[in-house]
């Protein structure tokens, strides 16, 4: 079969031993001269890889889930036009699996002495900081035979933050919280513990909030209004000890009180709270304070996108200093961490009563959607052992916290698609008890 193309000049030159004269050779020498001129002519030809200047710019954030596009500046300075292939590297968690080959890999050609942008777009499976590798840049020549290969160091940083997809229950919590707040017509006896106003009675209104010496002076009865105190101060405390790192689904433990933690901020911001967030384990892993309401979401943000659970049994003694030393006053501290019967009753437990004698605690937990199917199955002999083992781990965990109930703490425990919800509505009912 006759050869074509750069395959015949390659077999050509295969063809011709290196280091080697014989007599016999001078024929197929001469022949295949001019095809060994073109490939030398094509290796000088092709543009230098060392020489080549990048830049990046782009994005610098992303929320899990979304893409990220960081621009490539290519730049030739040489006097040779540059066709190239550039591979733009990245950790394998930048890319939904089996898409870095097309995502990361580029055909560039930019003329002597100009530059062209390549755009790689990201798109994270992880939260954290990607940072982004070498890029490798090979260089061909015109009739692409030779090929001039090297790597560069381009750094750029793409923070990627959680997704906070609980956000989509923020504008019925805020509803709930106007009328809590006295901004609509539904204010009753009892709906927080600040004064707010006088207002003419209405059918229906609760008789206890008649106010009798207001009444008195005018022809009109009237009645008092109340709102829930403002400017509490809320501390979130997050567990990143090693039950933290318990998946649920298709994520760990402290992904889903994470986002239940965002929304609880997002709703106490907008009631005119303080929020705080302490990460803990056996050290404090990140720890936000002071933060104004339109800063205090943004920080917690970016703070939470580089935390990751650690493979350590959580010092809860340790914890439990540490919230008192940041909340010196009375507060409310929402603890993100498990309702296993083991870490709550031999850490949590004895430590507990310093909380509660102080502040308003609220313990939310992650519950495995699993254990409820389990404990549902019938039909043979391994689905009986699975409901029987279903039913016993669901007993010792309500067990668990009918203990931290008799302690004055609220347990929430929730899948995670419904934790956030149902920590804001504890949050809610706190608030119109006066509570806070």
């Amino acid at each position: 079969m006759a050869l074509t193309g750069r395959t015949a000049l390659l077999a050509a030159l295969g063809s011709v031993p290196i280091g080697i004269w014989d007599p016999s050779w001078t024929g197929i020498l001469a022949v295949n001269a001019p095809l060994a001129v073109a490939c030398a002519c094509d290796f000088a030809l092709a543009a230098p890889v060392r020489r080549l200047r990048l830049t990046r710019s782009g994005d610098t954030s992303t929320r899990l889930g979304d893409t990220a596009d960081v621009t490539l500046t290519v730049t030739n300075p040489s006097n040779r036009p540059l066709r190239a292939h550039v591979r733009d590297a990245w950790p394998p968690s930048s890319w939904q699996p089996g898409t870095e080959t097309t995502a990361s890999r580029h055909r560039v050609t930019v003329p002597a002495g100009e530059r062209r942008r390549v755009i790689t777009r990201l798109r994270p499976t992880r939260r954290g900081d990607r940072q982004s590798d070498r890029v490798t840049i090979r260089s061909y020549g015109p009739l692409g035979l030779f090929t001039r290969q090297g790597t560069h160091r381009a750094p750029w940083t793409v923070r990627v933050l959680p997704p906070f997809t609980s956000r989509k229950h923020l504008p019925s919590k805020l509803s709930r919280l106007r009328e809590l707040d006295g901004r609509t017509s539904v204010l009753t006896r009892g709906e927080g513990t600040e004064f707010d106003s006088l207002r003419e009675y209405v059918p229906g209104d609760d008789t206890r909030s008649i106010d009798w010496r207001a009444t008195a002076r005018q022809s009109a009865v009237a009645v008092r209004t109340w709102r829930p105190e403002r400017d509490r101060h809320i501390l979130l405390v997050l567990d990143t000890g090693r039950t933290s790192a318990g998946r649920v689904g298709d994520a760990p433990r402290l992904d889903a009180s994470m986002d239940a933690a965002l929304l609880l901020a997002a709703l106490a911001s907008r009631a005119g709270d303080r929020v705080d967030l302490l990460a803990y384990d056996r050290r404090v892993r990140a720890l936000v304070q002071g933060r104004t309401a339109g800063d205090v979401l943004p920080s917690l943000v970016n703070t939470m996108a580089t935390l990751e659970p650690e493979l350590v049994e959580t010092d809860a003694r340790g914890l439990t200093a540490t919230a008192l030393r940041s909340a010196p006053r009375r507060s409310l501290i929402v603890l993100l961490t498990t309702l296993d019967s083991a870490p709550i009753e031999e850490g949590l437990l004895p430590v507990l009563p310093r909380l509660t004698q102080r502040h308003t605690v609220v313990l939310a937990s992650v519950a495995d959607p699993h254990i409820s199917r389990m404990a549902k199955a019938r039909g043979n002999t391994d689905a009986v052992y699975e409901a029987a083992a279903a039913a016993q781990a669901q007993a010792e965990r309500d067990r668990t916290a009918d203990q931290l109930r008799r302690h004055g703490v609220t347990i929430v425990d929730a899948i995670p698609d419904e934790l956030a919800p149902a920590l804001a509505d504890a949050y809610l009912e706190l608030k119109a008890a006066g509570r806070l």
